[in-house]
């Protein structure tokens, strides 16, 4: 009767609904932003140069614009002490208003350009650092000055040293959130195919795998990305390379691993060709990681930024599943993986719960065999506790259960066996709407299956309980308990004597 569809993380339904949908997805988007601002992903990026023994405070004054000058023509005039002389102006940079003045300086940005083609590797190194620092202001017109350096950056991610190579993708990802001139100029001068032959060259050096995820994410991020940079970036091969990395290194840590599932994030959110990236193993691959992890979470692995990995693959799993995928053939382990995210995260971040539960509604959705293995793995109990907590927890967890409820008597049972009667009589009494219409799904579905549920519902009192929601509820939920009281108990005496 009323189907519990798959759920995408789009828009549907009445305006009503769309808006209540974009509040919740404000709320769970918020959070988000929280969890990867205090942690790992930034906006902009900072690569420190581990060598130096002044700390960053170097540049905290601001300098004049002759000391700028100054500076400037100490680079100019040569010798030996070229490279120190650019250490100093690097040091200088670190200040937001020497940054501008350094822009406004005659011949300032003519001047470092020529020394990223110069022949001297540590002033070339030292020239890249001082546009990375560059790179660092939020300041629009510092972003549009970087501009003529971008070729050189771009060329520099073919070379020999990995460390320039790092240097100049976090430049690059600084870079293109500051304008869409930026990005448009960068996409011009190849960023995408230079980024695409970085990662297939440097795929066996984690750090530059992270950097080019860094970069290739800020590029995604663009708010024009679904029309001018996704289509390059899928006509490119860095999406295989991108899905490989998925795996964390456990010396290396998560950086690699977390850099490029948020670039699959955003290319699977586009919807542009989601065949495409299942036809390269991006579920597969989610699935094999997400598996992964919930064997660790299980034994109490909560390393520092697991969850950042954990949260953008269950979107990504969700939404692929929503394109018509198809998982490994039902491994039920990934079930106790996402079973085991919900619980482990139900406290520490209730957002990343209910996430785990919208993957695991989006995997139960017309298949019997994920429905059975809840059931048999006897985590049914677990899904039926979440039904006391809000957030939008309750109402996945319900989601889930109407799907093990759809296919039939077997699945019922096993649901009133479980409890599911019990529980559901406390849902019908809370006071958010769209949990009491869920309850009342999940139990026209239930009370459907057979008079042996019938029975149960009744022993447990149930039935007065729906007359209450049919004289006192909303009109939709008032409608759906008439409708279970016309169709399954015809009247409420012989309720009694059946009962009796």
């Amino acid at each position: 009767m009323w189907r519990l569809k798959t759920l995408h993380h789009k828009a549907s339904g009445s305006a009503s609904d769309l808006e209540e949908f974009k509040r919740k997805r404000r709320e769970f988007e918020k959070a988000l932003r929280q969890a990867r601002r205090d942690r790992l992903l930034i906006s902009k990026r900072l690569l420190q140069n581990v060598d130096e023994e002044d700390s960053v405070e170097t540049g905290s004054t601001s300098l004049s614009p002759e000391q700028v000058r100054e500076l400037i023509r100490g680079v100019q005039s040569g010798g030996e002490e070229k490279a120190v002389r650019l250490a100093s102006l690097r040091k200088a940079l670190r200040n937001p208003e020497t940054q501008l003045t350094f822009i406004k300086s005659e011949n300032s940005m003519h001047m470092l350009i020529g020394q990223l083609s110069a022949h001297n590797a540590q002033c070339q190194l030292e020239a890249a650092h001082c546009l990375h620092e560059l790179s660092q202001s939020t300041h629009p017109s510092v972003g549009q000055a970087c501009l003529p350096a971008g070729p050189y950056l771009l060329t520099f991610l073919s070379s020999q040293s990995t460390k320039l190579t790092e240097l100049c993708l976090y430049t690059l990802g600084n870079l293109c959130p500051d304008s869409a001139v930026v990005r448009e100029k960068l996409l011009a001068q190849g960023i995408v195919p230079a980024l695409a032959n970085c990662i297939h060259n440097q795929r066996y050096n984690l750090a530059v795998v992270e950097a080019v995820g860094f970069t290739l994410s800020q590029l995604l991020q663009a708010k024009d990305a679904t029309e001018k940079i996704i289509p390059a970036v899928m006509a490119s091969e860095i999406v295989p390379h991108v899905i490989s990395a998925l795996t964390p290194d456990p010396e290396f840590g998560f950086g690699p691993a977390i850099e490029c599932m948020w670039c699959l994030h955003y290319l699977v959110s586009s919807n542009l060709d989601n065949s495409m990236l299942i036809a390269q193993g991006a579920l597969s691959q989610c699935s094999a990681v997400l598996i992964t992890l919930g064997g660790a979470v299980a034994l109490g692995n909560l390393e520092g930024g697991l969850e950042l990995l954990i949260w953008p693959l269950l979107r990504c799993l969700g939404n692929l599943l929503v394109s018509g995928g198809d998982v490994m053939p039902e491994d039920t382990r990934l079930l106790a993986a996402l079973c085991v995210f919900s619980q482990t995260y139900l406290h520490l971040h209730p957002a990343l719960s209910r996430e785990s539960l919208w993957a695991l509604n989006n995997l139960t959705v017309g298949s019997s065999g994920f429905c059975s293995g809840l059931l048999l793995l006897n985590m049914v109990p677990i899904l039926i506790q979440f039904l006391s907590f809000s957030k939008g927890i309750n109402t996945m967890a319900l989601r889930v259960l109407g799907n093990i409820a759809h296919h039939g008597t077997e699945y019922c049972v096993g649901l009133t066996q479980a409890g599911l009667l019990s529980a559901l009589c406390a849902t019908l009494k809370m006071a958010e709407p769209e949990v009491v219409t869920l309850s009342l799904e999940v139990l026209y579905m239930l009370l459907s299956s057979g008079p042996q549920v019938i029975e149960e519902f009744t022993r447990v009192n149930g039935v007065p309980l729906l007359e209450a929601i049919q004289y006192n509820s909303e009109e939709e939920q008032r409608l759906k308990a008439a409708y279970i009281l016309d169709h399954l108990f015809p009247s409420f005496s012989e309720v009694e004597s059946l009962s009796s």
